[in-house]
């Protein structure tokens, strides 16, 4: 329960938007105070919230019940809208009832009295203009900077796309702007179930049932506090680049980006000879896709010289895919000497410094394939981190000279020695029996 308007500490990225080395990195953990958070209510007022199938009452009336529950337990301080759809044209022309949505509660300090009146007034009427009805709401709750967050409940799919409140959904959440759509179905059908699903999972929402008005007065009341208290880390928004050259640098922390279907998105990170690179990277599937396929997070030079990747492939029953790597400093050192020794003279001795910090390209890749909505990007999320290099031991190799291959020589001629003057005194006992 709310009972004082909180401050939210939003985290922002500062991002590097050249290529040179002293270059500013982004970070993730600066802070900045902004606006309290926002929440609208979207309400669906269409004609099949009539039926009387809840608790033998009508899904309009219980809904009204659960908002005025809600409402009054809500303190002055919350930062409250309400919309609603398909509330007021009863009309044959679809094309004027898919416009059917209005803002009956403007988002501030919520008036409990207001609220009430407005929503007690509400008969079931139109269409169901859920896509239209979620870009007004997202208007509605301005771009302050602040976490905003709207809460659709309906009991129905969208009836009058387009726009396809999926692809709406995407489209908003693709702003980078801290929005979240979290969804209720009231005795919802599959196909409902589905498209509310999208809704939600487009933004990092949330989707529930709700089958009587207890369940719904609940959701709704957890939905709005949770908007109140900022998630314990907020990734900073950033845009990769299509080149290494071009790639913002970034500071170990979280950091989302939006990726389209099999587009390949860059980003730098400096690594200290001490250090050791560690890096991750969840691609949320938020749309249909064909089976087979998979993400890669790969590490290269700036002139694309690949150092090492990390990969996930999934078949179509996966939600979110993951992967992940880690470069260690013996890795740059082996890499700073064999630049160094390619290296003209000259510039040899800077080149195999071992004090200097190496830009290193994070290369975040899909191998995704859809037939709908190729055009937006899919949520990415990207974690950065730098450690303590974990030195390994140095041991002979075959990469390492030829004390191996001369350790092996002899071991073999010892052995062929002495197999060969076994073999010979055996053959000769053998005569002499």
């Amino acid at each position: 329960m709310i009972h004082k308007r909180l401050s939210i500490v939003v985290a922002t990225g500062l991002i590097g938007a050249t290529a040179l080395l002293g270059a500013t990195p982004a970070y993730a953990d600066e802070t900045e105070t902004a606006e309290p958070p926002r929440v609208e209510l979207v309400l669906d007022v269409s004609g099949s919230m009539a039926a009387a199938d809840i608790d033998g009452a009508t899904r309009i009336s219980v809904a009204k019940t659960a908002f005025g529950k809600v409402v009054d337990a809500l303190p002055a301080s919350t930062q409250l809208g309400i919309r609603v759809l398909g509330a007021t044209y009863s009309g044959k022309n679809k094309k004027t009832a898919c416009q059917d949505t209005q803002q009956i509660v403007p988002i501030g300090p919520v008036n409990a009295v207001q609220a009430k009146n407005a929503i007690a007034t509400l008969k079931p009427t139109g269409y169901t203009p859920i896509g239209l009805a979620i870009k007004e709401a997202a208007a509605d709750l301005g771009d302050t900077g602040s976490s905003r967050r709207i809460v659709l409940i309906t009991d129905g799919e969208d009836t009058c796309t387009p726009p396809d409140p999926c692809q709406v959904a995407r489209q908003l959440a693709a702003q980078g702007t801290h929005l979240v759509i979290d969804t209720l179905g009231l005795t919802p059908d599959e196909k409902t179930r589905k498209q509310l699903v999208c809704i939600s999972t487009a933004t990092g929402g949330t989707y529930a049932a709700a089958n009587s008005e207890a369940e719904l007065t609940e959701r709704v009341q957890q939905l709005v506090d949770r908007a109140a208290v900022p998630p314990p880390v907020q990734p900073a928004t950033v845009t990769g680049s299509a080149d290494c050259a071009n790639a913002p640098l970034l500071a170990p922390g979280v950091y989302t980006d939006r990726e389209k279907i099999s587009e390949h998105r860059f980003y730098r990170v400096a690594v200290a000879p001490d250090q050791e690179l560690r890096a991750s990277v969840s691609v949320a599937i938020d749309r249909a896709v064909y089976p087979d396929y998979g993400v890669l997070l790969k590490a290269a030079t700036a002139d694309g010289r690949e150092l090492v990747r990390g990969l996930d492939a999934g078949d179509g029953r996966t939600d979110v895919m993951s992967a992940g790597l880690r470069w260690s400093a013996d890795e740059q050192k082996a890499d700073a000497k064999a630049s160094a020794e390619a290296a003209d003279a000259d510039n040899a001795d800077e080149a195999g410094d071992d004090t200097r910090s190496t830009e290193i390209c994070l290369v975040v890749s899909n191998s995704f394939s859809s037939r709908v909505d190729t055009a937006t990007g899919m949520p990415v999320e990207l974690s950065i981190d730098l450690v303590d290099a974990s030195h390994t031991p140095d041991a002979p190799g075959l990469g390492r000279g030829f004390l191996f291959l001369l350790v092996l020589a002899i071991a073999g001629l010892v052995a062929g020695v002495l197999a060969g003057w076994i073999t010979r005194y055996w053959v000769a006992t053998w005569r002499e029996n």
